[in-house]
């Protein structure tokens, strides 16, 4: 996959992660964006060292967008608790 599509896959998934954790988050469109990317390549990895699977296959796979957006979610709980700690 190319750069343009880690960025939208970034954006989408980053955007879901925020929709299905609702809450005050600081960040704009640039944090979501690199919530999504930072995800989608700690939940390839989670995918790999778990289940033995490359999880990042494609863009239109939905294992590629069920991997980005499971570790979005966890990107941003980590995020809301350094985030949190400081404001």
């Amino acid at each position: 996959m190319g750069v343009i599509a880690w960025i939208l896959i970034g954006l989408l998934a980053g955007a879901i992660a925020k929709a299905l954790m609702p809450g005050r988050d600081p960040g704009g469109l640039i944090v979501t964006i690199l919530i999504g990317i930072a995800g989608g390549l700690l939940g390839g990895w989670l995918g790999k060292v778990i289940f033995g699977v490359d999880s990042i296959d494609g863009f239109f796979d939905l294992s590629t967008w069920i991997a980005a957006i499971i570790g979005s979610l966890l990107v941003l709980v980590v995020y809301r608790a350094v985030a949190g700690r400081r404001a």
